[in-house]
């Protein structure tokens, strides 16, 4: 006992505090790990394609190699740190939010000279003379599973007072990448080997002079404080509409909150959602329900059919401030692998682990439902699925019928707690109640015998 004690002796209070401080560390890690995508991430790809007299050339390409997490508006913003004093002296396909201090430039001026630079994407619109390939879409970056073409932005700088070899040149550090906000944690520039260049004719390959890459990846841990969608629930066995729960997204509060929700009964609500629209603010301006969602998924078990049933899935938006475009939906379901129909979404599975496929992505038809418009009566889509019965497992009690997980533009959705989920009514029920009639026939039947007597 006493060498236990004494053992116990050694950790100190700064040794406690270090111990807690990895516990926490690890937790966070372990948050920034999305079983439904474990491989996904951003990458970021810098090509050193020529030099200058006192620099480079190069074209940087951001890659969203997420399955369906991807970048909506206001677009993506790409930071760091320079490992010496170099300047930008131009871009083309994107732009530095601040020039800095050029004050020691007395001929040219550089397009910008701060130490951390922060770069976001031109606009759609933007003349051709300052576009190169994949760029001026607005930051925004499609996901790889929905939409590979699209899923990559790029710029090109021009870097001045840099090395002008591959032994001379410093990569940057200290990557920061917002899409739109907080939520990417980005590692360390690694030098790799130069990016390959085909012709269009494939009878020539050319090559990067310098090639690193910068990979982020994502943790909703970091990137929200509250919740951005819940999920409803309905049956046709069972009349209870089970909402959204309560302060989901937040509460309804406009004494010390004025203007926190949108009444869509209210005479003022159009000037309300204009004077919005002039702030050019992406902050959402959502209506006053119990919830307090943008976004609400309604999952309604519709039909039961011999060997099949029939699911329908609402998704509404509340915000009057976004139209969200190339919106998608993952859901988790153990009966997806026999998903048998589809009607008006694109679906495609979600398999990392491959025996196991039980994930669906779906997302609107292109020109048709695959912009979520922002609240108000063309504020929702909707689809239905049909599935094929497996007798080994199938059943609707228990919330069987019900989602596991539901994902909406990559975040997750609250859910309602299981116990509030609609039920069966079970044979138990059916025989109490039978029961109850049985003895009041019995108990009239014995007072009527009684009068007459």
């Amino acid at each position: 006992m006493e060498v236990c004690s004494r053992s116990l002796m050694r950790f100190t209070t700064p040794t406690i505090l270090l111990l807690f401080l990895l516990s926490c560390s690890t937790f966070t890690s372990t948050e920034a790990y999305d079983a439904l995508d474990p491989n996904g991430n951003i990458t970021i790809k810098w090509d050193v394609i020529s030099w200058t007299p006192d620099g480079y050339v190069a074209v940087v390409t951001i890659f969203n190699f997420q399955q369906y997490r991807h970048i909506q508006a206001p677009g993506w913003t790409l930071g760091w740190t320079w490992a010496k004093k170099e300047v930008i002296w131009n871009m083309m396909g994107g732009q530095t939010t601040e020039q800095g201090d050029c004050s020691r430039f007395k001929g040219n001026i550089p397009h910008c000279c701060k130490k951390d630079p922060t770069v976001v994407d031109l606009l759609p619109g933007t003349p051709y003379n300052q576009q190169i390939a994949n760029c001026c879409k607005g930051g925004v970056i499609s996901s790889w599973g929905q939409d590979p073409a699209n899923a990559a932005s790029s710029f090109q700088v021009s870097v001045g007072a840099a090395g002008t070899t591959n032994k001379t040149v410093k990569v940057p550090k200290n990557f920061t990448l917002k899409a739109p906000g907080p939520g990417y944690t980005c590692g360390p520039a690694k030098i790799v080997k130069p990016t390959k260049y085909v012709t269009k004719d494939g009878r020539r390959v050319t090559q990067a002079m310098m090639t690193w890459n910068v990979t982020c990846t994502y943790s909703q841990f970091l990137a929200q404080k509250t919740p951005t969608c819940c999920v409803s629930l309905s049956s046709f066995y069972n009349d209870t509409i089970v909402p959204c729960p309560t302060c989901t997204c937040g509460c309804q509060n406009n004494l010390t909150q004025p203007g926190s929700c949108v009444n869509p009964d209210s005479p003022y609500l159009a000037s309300v959602v204009a004077e919005q629209e002039k702030r050019n603010s992406y902050a959402p301006l959502v209506q006053c329900t119990s919830h307090m969602c943008p976004i609400r998924v309604h999952w309604h078990v519709k039909v039961n059919y011999k060997d099949y049933w029939r699911v329908k899935v609402t998704i509404t938006n509340f915000n009057y401030r976004m139209n969200y475009t190339q919106w998608n939906l993952v859901v988790q379901h153990p009966n997806f692998d026999n998903l048998t129909q589809l009607f008006s979404f694109n679906y495609k599975p979600l398999n990392p682990y491959e025996n196991i496929n039980d994930t669906a992505m779906l997302w609107g038809v292109q020109f048709y439902n695959d912009l979520l418009m922002q609240a108000g009566p063309l504020g929702n889509v909707q689809s239905e699925l049909l599935f094929q019965k497996d007798k080994s497992t199938f059943t609707f009690e228990k919330g069987w019928g019900f989602p596991r997980r539901i994902y909406f533009n990559g975040d997750n959705c609250v859910m309602p707690p299981p116990d509030a989920y609609p039920y069966l009514p079970n044979a138990s029920l059916r025989q109490n109640v039978s029961l109850l009639v049985l003895l009041i026939t019995l108990l009239t039947s014995v007072a009527i015998q009684f009068i007459c007597v």
